[in-house]
């Protein structure tokens, strides 16, 4: 597992951003562009209007097939248990898709990813103790994405 770090020894901003060390870049990179595939297909439109439900199911099953096209290693609909004190509890969180068992994606259709979106899934990263997060935005007519790193 890599962990982001930043290299302080820099002379400019270009050369900082360079120093960045992305956690699991090559894995979401593939993530991203699936859903970009998707999103480019069926836009925008397709997955906003009514009824919700049914749109989101059908962004998800287009993700899937993405996916198994890409060779995307992933578990949908997910159960992610947690642990309190080192108990299991009853309760669960249901994560859209676990990517490489280490990455949880959750889709949006919004009009903006909210803060709550990111606490949501920082809350998820929390209680699996998994690193990344990503909130992909298919409501908007160009993908929105957010990296939630678990801190």
């Amino acid at each position: 597992m890599r962990i982001r770090r930043i290299n302080t020894n820099f002379t400019n901003k270009k050369e900082r951003i360079k120093m960045v060390d992305i956690l699991y870049k090559d894995e979401s990179y593939k993530i991203i562009g699936a859903c970009m595939k998707v999103h480019s297909e069926l836009g925008a439109g397709f997955l906003t209007s009514p009824p919700a439900l049914s749109d989101r199911e059908g962004a998800q099953e287009a993700l899937e097939k993405q996916f198994i096209k890409e060779k995307i290693p992933y578990e949908r609909e997910k159960l992610l248990k947690i642990d309190f004190d080192g108990q299991q509890l009853k309760k669960s969180f249901k994560a859209d898709y676990v990517c490489y068992n280490k990455i949880i994606v959750e889709l949006k259709a919004a009009i903006f990813i909210h803060n709550d979106n990111i606490e949501q899934t920082r809350n998820y990263l929390k209680a699996t103790k998994l690193q990344l997060g990503l909130i992909v935005n298919f409501g908007v007519p160009s993908l929105k994405y957010k990296r939630v790193l678990n801190s």
